[in-house]
């Protein structure tokens, strides 16, 4: 059973898809990402009794994919993912604007950007203008579901756990 539609297109045999569900994130929750197959692909492990929102993204055996931390006392929200405790990105939520908007600083490579309705989760990540992945709720029938959908050649890790960050820093 797939999860998300087919939208008509032969050539995105490599885009990789996953499904997550919104709203569900609290310290010391624990959650599954499932491919476009159903199968669970990753966990999301929320992490108890934390002074500021943790949370590991591990694949279906356990091992830890990357660490995504909450950074505080800083002029603007910011979030921190890190991979074998080496810091690979820091989103971080603009200053000035009526809407979120947020950028992603990667330590290795050109920085991504986040376009379009976080909140509502429609919105897509991109690298110097190139999609690098697309968020949408409008693949899915089910409610409070949204699908992540990974462009290939991309770091499906890198960008799950960014999907996960910016999740917990729209949160009410």
């Amino acid at each position: 059973m797939g999860i998300l539609r087919n939208r008509g297109n032969d050539d995105d045999n490599d885009v990789r898809r996953f499904q997550m569900r919104e709203k569900l994130f609290a310290i010391g929750d624990d959650y599954w990402i499932e491919d476009d197959q159903g199968n669970r692909a990753f966990r999301v492990n929320g992490k108890a009794l934390r002074a500021r929102s943790t949370f590991k993204l591990e694949d279906p055996s356990g091992q830890e994919v990357a660490s995504i931390q909450e950074r505080k006392l800083s002029v603007r929200d910011k979030v921190a993912i890190e991979r074998d405790g080496r810091s690979v990105a820091t989103i971080h939520k603009a200053l000035v604007g009526i809407r979120d908007r947020f950028a992603i600083d990667l330590e290795d490579g050109a920085d991504l950007k986040v376009k379009g309705n976080v909140v509502d989760h429609e919105y897509e990540i991109e690298r110097d203008g190139d999609r690098v992945a697309q968020i949408s709720k409008a693949w899915f029938r089910v409610r409070d579901t949204y699908g992540v959908e990974v462009e290939p050649g991309e770091d499906v890790g890198l960008v799950l756990a960014v999907t996960v960050a910016l999740e917990s820093m729209t949160e009410d």
